[in-house]
């Protein structure tokens, strides 16, 4: 539906965004709505569930196509593979109240969405609201727009000239109504609402559906049983969506009543609550310790800002004020480096500010409400990606088969029972009985134990979930990502030593570790000022960097008072200056004058400052290519690679520093970043430790030993990653490490693409140091033997991606470093891994981890910041030993799920075979025979079943990922197969045995005569078919059979080894099997008249009892037999799989098979242009994201 409309009636939501839509427009019809509550009505009810199931349906059935400039209900589909349906009603704004007219300035201009979603002449807006986010219609463009955030479009020198000095009190009322409240409301969800939502679920409609049949025929100990079930089942899905509803609402619940001052055009400052603010307000940000309650631009002045709910890292940011630039180019593309730092996010904290020359610090607001950084964070716990795993999609197929059973055997009770001239309701209910026989109502109940038994052990390591059923899919990653800094190394630097360095080179190295303070120098004294930190309530705070640089100089920081006056330096300056325990410096202190902040994507920082009572200089630190760069090339030693090399390899995080005198007459703000950062004279380098943690090597090394790829992403420099990736087995020893550099086209060259082998040498010169990273130019074939490593950099990935996507998943393929990459291209590479069909982890330490904690299969973040709450997994313990425990408890979990399927399949078959066969006697089982089967032996496994804990020790395969692969199949079928067979042979041959009479003459006479009179007595409420009662020969056989292969059928498919601790250690579940057999066999052999009584059962010769258990031993032997030596026999479904040529079809799978049979990869020491053949744009693979094909066995 809606693939081959008209074009007004359909259109794309969101285009190219994650949050994509197609739209189709339509209009309720009167005729189509009453027929719809006619079949309501007619249905008593079933129509409005299937509508409520199937919201396409609902519209389909109630409205008419239409364009959607008419619609007045739009049908909403998402693009990815789910294609979920939703719909919204269309609602109107009128904004007649304002007494405006058509052609008022305020709306005449059509420059802005707002003004051209205003209808003309009656006022009115149309606008419908999906996810939290409102759309208004376009008129001008028809279409609906995303509305609450300032046009991309807008020039810095738009903004600075419309919004500059605030909105009019009419422009802010219209805006107010359009754009709706700045609030990020997320309500507190009632108990009666999640309750319905949870009880419409279509099993819980089935498993109602089978009390009301039960209580019918007085089945009542079970019913209740079942009730009690879904009852606690549904209590705890309630009390767990209620507690993160009412957690969600009390982290963004004191961000919607903040006081803010707001620049009004006329009316001046006021003091507004932040409900009322609208996109284009101007804010006037005062004091320290401000929450920020939506996205603004900073336009004037400077501010310090904790973004700690953004980035996981409560490090203070400096944001700076967005140039008033002449180009009329967007804003964001104007501003060099990242657009980011001029922007204040809602929910972050702004713990500073520092007014410019004009005197206040102001901010024009850029997005409100859910459209703000913090309300899409929000918006990505309220409305989560879909999982498409193949376990669910295989259960609902598994359902559907069980469904065909029941279908056929209600078919078969209908001819049985009408041949027999039974009553027509008697006929009916046996009928249904037959559906609830065959589709056991308990399994919703008994797989939720599993994942609870699961998330408790998880806690007890320390491990928490808010997505239970993700920890299946822990159990098939096979690749996991890792950040670098914080997750695989300490959090922290600590400074190792400084290499200073004049005309003649580099210098001896000084380290800090000797005690010996280094000597006065301009290195020393950029290590005390070029650094973001501040003085906040008497603590110097920032970057660890930064904090660690400048405690080393051991001088402090202090604000300027009243009576410092340098021209051009602002009244309360930054002032660094020796203390005591300082080496002594020829210096009184230093001045920080202005701030040029450090970005990612820029890799530097700069600082002007006044020494005091002399120069003014300019210092640089940062990545130390970008600051040589910088530098005037004769005071850049000609060592300085090698040098380089030295440290970085060895995984050392490595700072350059740089400076030059710059003039006094000059006004700092006057100066720009262009002419303070040229013509600078290198200082040297600053080296810090980050050390491996721990526990990294030893998880990484179990990892990789399980077959499960480990691939690091980090902001660090590349050779820093090659090392600790080297260090931490991540590259082990004989493995080669081949390095791809990709760059942009240029005006005389289309884009290229290097590969370098990248070899370890030991330096001469360097007895002591360890290895070094040196690129090799002769070719070796080394690297072709498959046992190689692809290390690149963000932007190698970026220009890869753009140019040379043909390749992007062949170098994915051995892609086990990646460097310098942005949290957007994070996210990217966990999806690129996701096309190739890999399970992917995600670990991080919520530091711009964000995006792809949310976007990987199984994300774990080890901070506790707000950030992670967008994590499915979050770890107490902040190293990586969770990833194992995590991937251990998925396995078994997976496992359990598996054995309880084929469980409750094989339990409901066991039944449905034995009443059919009983339904051909016109006989069946009596309730109490069901209550035993369903409450003493089903209820009782499948709580103790689940109890297995994870096996110590990860294997290096992963268990079987789907319930219908040909093993698990195979598994349940022959069983069935085994258990019908032994069915029949008991119901045949207790009707040959000379004791057999309907009569029941035989050696038990006198007792199986009470029994009869106990059995008909008018006393006891009893089903009776046409032999009078239940109780017959067939019925004691089959109910015998059936009790205890139930219990065998537990024991069989209780899996330990590889995956799950052995049957043996879970002691509740070998218990239970253990009473449950010595009960059945008791009661087998016990003749006990008021017990065979209240069973329905007849007393049947020993040695008939005998052949009952010889035939249940039989079963157990070859059921053991063939799941051991068939079923479970790796080696043999692997030498099945060659033989019949089985090639799995996962993408990986098919190019590691491509890459096997490439003698030309890799490419090494060659350069490739994306003009030459093969290396153009076309994607050579296609895959949806949360899909794997992979037919595992």
């Amino acid at each position: 539906m809606g693939d081959h409309l008209d074009k007004s009636q359909h259109a794309l939501l969101n285009e190219g965004e994650e949050n994509e839509m197609e739209i189709f427009g339509y209009r309720t019809q009167g005729c189509r709505q009453a027929l719809c509550l006619a079949g309501s009505i007619f249905s008593f009810g079933i129509l409005p569930l299937v509508f409520y199931w199937r919201p396409a349906w609902h519209i389909w059935a109630s409205c008419v196509p239409c364009s959607l400039q008419e619609a007045d209900v739009v049908l909403l589909r998402t693009t990815d593979e789910f294609q979920t349906y939703s719909w919204k009603k269309v609602m109107w704004i009128s904004l007649s109240a304002f007494g405006l007219t058509p052609d008022h300035p305020l709306i005449a201009d059509e420059e802005y969405i707002i003004n051209r979603a205003i209808r003309k002449p009656d006022l009115k807006v149309k606008y419908i609201k999906v996810q939290k986010i409102r759309y208004v219609w376009n008129n001008l463009e028809g279409k609906f727009q995303k509305i609450g955030t300032l046009e991309d479009w807008l020039s810095s020198a738009k903004i600075h000239l419309k919004f500059g000095s605030g909105l009019t009190t009419e422009e802010q009322e219209i805006r107010r109504l359009i754009c709706g409240p700045n609030a990020i409301d997320v309500e507190i969800t009632p108990i009666w609402k999640l309750l319905i939502k949870e009880v419409l679920n279509p099993f819980y409609i089935f498993q109602l559906f089978s009390v009301c049949l039960w209580f019918s025929e007085d089945y009542k100990e079970y019913a209740f049983a079942i009730i009690l079930m879904s009852v606690i089942s549904i209590a705890l899905t309630v009390y767990d969506l209620r507690m993160q509803s009412v957690k969600l609402h009390h982290l963004v619940e004191s961000h919607n009543s903040i006081i803010i001052s707001v620049c009004e055009r006329k009316a001046g400052i006021q003091e507004l609550e932040s409900r009322v603010l609208v996109p284009g307000d101007l804010l006037m940000l005062t004091g320290s310790r401000v929450q920020m309650p939506c996205d603004a631009i900073l336009i004037d002045g400077s501010c310090v800002v904790d973004e700690g709910m953004l980035t996981g890292e409560s490090i203070p940011v400096t944001k700076t004020p967005l140039p008033q630039m002449d180009s009329s180019a967007p804003w964001k593309t104007q501003s060099e480096g990242d657009p980011r730092r001029h922007v204040l996010f809602c929910g972050t904290e702004v713990i500073q500010t520092k007014a410019a020359c004009s005197g206040a610090v102001k901010a024009v607001v850029l997005r409100t409400g859910f459209n703000t950084a913090k309300g899409d964070l929000v918006r990505s716990i309220l409305y989560p990606k879909p999982m498409n795993f193949k376990l669910y999609r295989d259960a609902t197929r598994f359902l559907l088969c069980l469904v065909g059973t029941a279908t056929i055997g209600m078919v078969y009770t209908l001819c049985v029972y009408v041949l027999s001239g039974e009553a027509p309701e008697e006929v009916v209910r046996k009928a249904l009985d037959v559906i609830t026989i065959a589709i056991p109502p308990a399994l919703p109940a008994a797989l939720t134990t599993g994942i609870i038994y699961a998330q408790r052990r998880l806690k007890k390591k320390g491990i928490f979930c808010i997505s239970p059923q993700r920890i299946n899919i822990c159990g098939q990653l096979n690749l996991v990502c890792f950040d670098k800094t914080g997750t695989l190394t300490r959090g922290g630097l600590d400074p190792w030593g400084a290499v200073p360095c004049d005309r003649n080179g580099f210098q001896e190295v000084h380290s800090f570790a000797s005690g010996k303070a280094l000597p006065w120098s301009p290195l020393y004294a950029a290590m005390a000022s070029c650094h973001s930190l501040i003085l906040l309530d008497g603590t110097v705070q920032g970057d660890p960097l930064d904090l660690k640089m400048f405690e080393t100089t051991k001088w402090e920081m202090a604000i300027s008072g009243d009576e410092f006056h340098i021209k051009g330096v602002p009244a309360h300056a930054m002032i660094v200056k020796p203390c005591s325990a300082a080496n002594q410096a020829p210096v009184e202190g230093i001045a920080i004058l202005h701030q040029f902040p450090f970005s990612s994507a820029l890799q530097r920082m700069t600082v002007i400052v006044q020494v005091m009572g002399g120069d003014r200089l300019a210092f640089m630190k940062g990545a130390p290519e970008r600051v040589a760069s910088f530098c005037q090339p004769d005071t850049v030693p000609p060592s300085f690679i090698g040098e380089l090399q030295i440290y970085t390899t060895q995984g050392f995080r490595v700072i350059a520093l740089a400076y030059k005198k710059l003039e006094n007459d000059h006004h700092t703000t006057a100066l720009t970043r262009e002419k303070v950062e040229s013509d600078l004279i290198f200082l040297g380098l600053l080296i810090l430790e980050n050390r491996l943690k721990e526990e990294t090597k030893p998880v990484l090394e179990e990892l990789i030993s399980a077959r499960i790829r480990t691939v690091m992403i980090t902001g660090d420099n590349l050779q820093t990653a090659i090392t600790v990736a080297r260090k931490s087995g991540m590259v082990s020893d004989g493995q080669k490490v081949i390095l791809i550099e990709a760059n942009e086209a240029t005006g005389s060259s289309s884009a290229s693409i290097s590969w370098k082998l990248v070899e370890e040498k030991k330096p001469v010169p360097y007895g002591n140091q360890d290895n070094y990273i040196n690129i090799r130019e002769e070719v070796s074939d080394n690297g072709r033997e498959g046992n190689y490593h692809f290390a690149l950099s963000g932007k190698s990935f970026h220009v890869i991606s753009q140019h040379f996507s043909s390749l992007l998943p062949k170098i994915l393929m051995n892609g086990t470093i990646f460097a310098r990459m942005s949290p957007g291209q994070k996210s990217s590479l966990v999806e690129e891994f996701q096309k190739l069909d890999y399970f992917v982890g995600m670990c991080g330490d919520g530091a711009n981890d964000c995006g792809a904690l949310k976007m990987a299969h199984v994300g774990i973040s080890l901070s506790e910041q707000e950030a992670s709450v967008a994590s499915p997994f979050t770890s107490k313990t902040p190293n990586i030993e969770c990833i194992p425990h995590l991937i251990k408890e998925g396995r078994a979990a997976l496992v359990t799920s598996f054995c309880m399927f084929k469980y409750m399949a094989l339990y409901s078959m066991i039944q449905y075979v034995g009443v059919l066969l009983l339904y051909w006697e016109t006989n069946s089982l009596s309730n109490y025979q069901f209550l035993f089967q369903d409450l003493a032996i089903t209820t009782l496994i499948g709580v103790t079943m689940n109890l297995n804990g994870a096996y110590p020790k990860l294997v290096p395969f992963r268990p079987v990922g789907r319930l219908i692969s040909p093993p698990q199949l195979l598994s349940v079928i022959f069983n069935i197969l085994l258990s019908l067979a032994m069915h029949i042979v008991g119901f045949v041959l207790v009707r040959k045995q000379p004791w057999y009479s309907m009569d029941l003459h035989s050696a038990c006479t006198m007792k199986n005569d009470s029994l009869l009179k106990l059995t008909t007595s008018p006393n006891v409420p009893e089903k009776t078919g046409s032999n009078g009662a239940f109780t017959s020969f067939e019925n004691t056989t089959i109910w015998f059979l059936g009790t205890i292969n139930c219990i065998i059928v537990a024991l069989i498919f209780s899996k330990g080894k590889p995956f799950r601790q052995p049957t043996y250690t879970n002691y509740m579940f070998v218990l239970v099997l253990v009473l449950q057999l010595g009960m059945c066999l008791f009661i087998l052999f016990a003749d006990i008249p008021e017990l065979y009584r209240r069973l329905n059962l007849l007393c049947t010769p020993v040695l008939w009892r005998v052949y009952i258990v010889i035939m249940l031993i039989s079963n157990l032997i070859v059921s053991l037999i063939v799941e051991e030596a068939i079923i479970e026999n790796r080696a043999l479904w692997m030498a099945v799989k060659r033989c019949f040529a089985y090639e799995s079809k996962s993408q990986y799978r098919i190019w590691q098979r491509n890459l096997a049979n490439d003698s030309s990869w890799p490419p090494l020491n060659q350069t490739s242009y994306s003009d030459m053949p093969g290396c153009g744009i076309g994607v050579s693979y296609s895959n949806p994201v949360f899909e794997s094909n992979e037919e595992q066995l």
